[in-house]
């Protein structure tokens, strides 16, 4: 699945292993995120932070991949950053 296509109301995990909710129908490198994390807070989620989606009837997780764009972008974060990406 591409992170383009996860929808308002998926449950998700992010890389750091917090849960959290989509928030939002966008798509491109910046969604809105419910994040379940050492407190409770909304706000932005890079997408290639996002690590799998899970399914509500069956509990399975699908994986989530990155556009080129998304892939491209995280490559530039990651030069100016660091390792962080």
């Amino acid at each position: 699945m591409l992170t383009n296509d996860i929808k308002k109301g998926a449950r998700l995990v992010l890389k750091s292993g917090w849960m959290g909710t989509m928030m939002d129908n966008k798509k491109g490198n910046i969604r809105l995120v419910d994040v379940e994390g050492t407190c409770r807070e909304i706000g932005s989620v890079y997408a290639w932070d996002i690590h799998c989606v899970i399914e509500p009837e069956s509990g399975k997780t699908i994986f989530v991949e990155l556009t080129d764009k998304q892939i491209m972008q995280r490559d530039v974060n990651k030069s100016l950053f660091g390792n962080r990406y």
